[in-house]
């Protein structure tokens, strides 16, 4: 584990991280091929406002303690974002490569493979694509005139996004989504996510750590906002970074296992890892 002090001495740096002076140049394949059930320690993190959080100098302080502990350290991003935005993100350099994605708000489980690609993996997506049956064009058709929704120009496999102005959604918008069988899952008061029933962050990131075999107590759950709460709720380790949102935090903050750090971002991750003993 490394020392307390070094995240305290890393705060104080305040240069821009995506500057070529400073940026980590983080690249792949992963030198530590080695199953994530055979590692110490595995973090599943969101990223906006979570693993992207926090100052310059918090967010290098995690991620090259990552990356020079790749042999026992495991990364699985778990994010509403889709694998094309990760692929660039880690392709810049300045982000370590996870070892898996769960993206899309849990509607994509992934592997990230040798040459760098992000790859579903069909036996976990199974039960996702029977569950969503592919509803995206009559979701589509059927939000279309509802006010407060404007639809997000990415097409994606097992879900449909909308931007949201909480103030002008209408109940009907949810008795639509539901009459199709399927789920709403809101977010930062402005995002509005149509799911498979039953299909969210934490489902589908429980599904991943049975398939790889993980020690539970092991995993580090990591989020910001309440579309991280399935995750958080799980029963693993968990941290809601500093600067979650209310409602998350009125959801899971209560729990047990669950640390609130003050730490904000890539700092309250780093808080945690200490504070739980986790490497």
């Amino acid at each position: 584990m490394r020392p307390k002090q070094t995240l305290k001495a890393e705060m104080t740096h305040t240069a821009d991280f995506t500057t070529p002076a400073e940026t980590a140049g983080f690249v792949f394949p992963n030198p530590y091929p080695a199953p994530l059930s055979g590692r110490r320690f595995v973090l599943a993190t969101d990223l906006d406002g979570t693993f992207l959080g926090g100052t310059p100098g918090d967010r290098r302080t995690l991620y090259r303690w990552i990356e020079d502990n790749r042999a026992t350290v495991g990364l699985i991003f778990v994010t509403g974002r889709d694998p094309a935005f990760i692929r660039d993100l880690c392709g810049s350099g300045d982000v370590p490569w996870p070892d898996y994605v769960i993206g899309d708000v849990g509607t994509t489980i992934a592997e990230v493979t040798p040459e760098g690609e992000i790859s579903p993996i069909p036996v976990l997506e199974a039960e996702i694509t029977r569950a969503w049956n592919g509803s995206g064009a009559r979701v589509r058709e059927l939000l279309a005139d509802e006010p407060g929704l404007t639809l997000q120009p990415t097409e994606f496999r097992h879900r449909v996004s909308y931007d949201m102005d909480p103030a002008r959604v209408r109940p009907s918008a949810h008795a639509l989504v539901k009459r199709l069988g399927l789920e709403v899952l809101t977010s930062d008061d402005r995002f509005f996510d149509v799911l498979p029933a039953g299909v969210s962050k934490g489902p589908s990131l429980k599904r991943l750590i049975a398939h790889l075999g993980l020690v539970e107590s092991r995993v580090l759950a990591a989020g910001d906002t309440l579309n991280d709460a399935s995750m958080l709720a799980l029963g693993i380790p968990a941290v809601a970074v500093g600067g979650s949102e209310r409602r998350l935090l009125d959801q899971v903050g209560h729990l047990d296992h669950v640390h609130v750090a003050q730490g904000v971002g890539a700092a309250g991750i780093d808080e945690a890892i200490r504070v739980l003993d986790l490497h």
